[in-house]
């Protein structure tokens, strides 16, 4: 009898674990957010860039879509390039450092708009690691934060010395490369406009409904990482 007790209970137990909602729930349990969101406090988010992060607005739309469990600062440098030979790189501003003094537990780089100029075509090559000793930069502070990338949006004036063409032909693939050699989520900007020019202030600089597709974008792939509505 007390056998038959025994080895009902271990059927029980065996049923329970391996019941699909237990697994359902064990798997959603691990996917909540990663570690180092467990600090107290709020989660803090850097958004990093040149002028389109710096002026648009982009980052205080993500705020009001965050919500109050997190802070969100903006860190953009108008002018600045992922290029370290460039007249303005972004590592050597100080916005950087200010990002860096954040302790961001999640940052957002969005740059590679003024690499598309002219003058700096010349250093495309370099590019790709230029970027990746900015990202290990942050992977490498306090706080050990994650690190997306986003590509620029679209450039659709031809009164600068920007090239839609090079961006979409260069940059925009370096930036793609570099996000799959170094294992990073990558937010397609870059495609969330499409043909939307209207949303452009000078075929450049996103005007306010501009600023709100980047902020959802960037809301949706952090949502669609960490599970944001299950973030605490």
């Amino acid at each position: 009898m007390k056998k038959q007790t025994k080895l009902l209970a271990v059927v029980a137990v065996i049923v329970f674990l391996f019941s699909p909602l237990v697994v359902f729930e064990l798997t959603n349990s691990q996917n909540t957010a990663p570690p180092s969101f467990s600090h107290c406090g709020p989660i803090r988010v850097a958004c990093v860039g040149d002028s389109i992060t710096a002026k648009s607005g982009y980052p205080s739309d993500l705020q009001a879509l965050l919500g109050a469990n997190y802070t969100v600062g903006n860190f953009g440098s108008s002018g600045s390039t992922v290029s370290l030979n460039s007249w303005k790189p972004y590592m050597n501003q100080t916005e950087f450092q200010n990002a860096e003094d954040f302790q961001p537990d999640i940052v957002i780089i969005m740059l590679g708009t003024n690499d598309d100029l002219m003058g700096l075509h010349q250093y495309n090559e370099s590019f790709e690691d230029d970027y990746s000793e900015l990202i290990t930069s942050f992977q490498q502070t306090q706080n050990n934060p994650e690190v997306l990338i986003a590509n620029s949006p679209p450039i659709f004036s031809n009164n600068t010395d920007l090239s839609p063409a090079y961006l979409t032909n260069i940059i925009i693939p370096k930036t793609q490369d570099l996000a799959n050699r170094m294992n990073l989520p990558l937010i397609d900007v870059y495609s969330a406009f499409g043909n939307q020019s209207d949303c452009f202030i000078d075929g450049v600089h996103p005007d306010s409904q501009g600023a709100s597709i980047i902020a959802s974008e960037v809301y949706d792939s952090l949502d669609s990482i960490y599970s944001l509505n299950q973030t605490s």
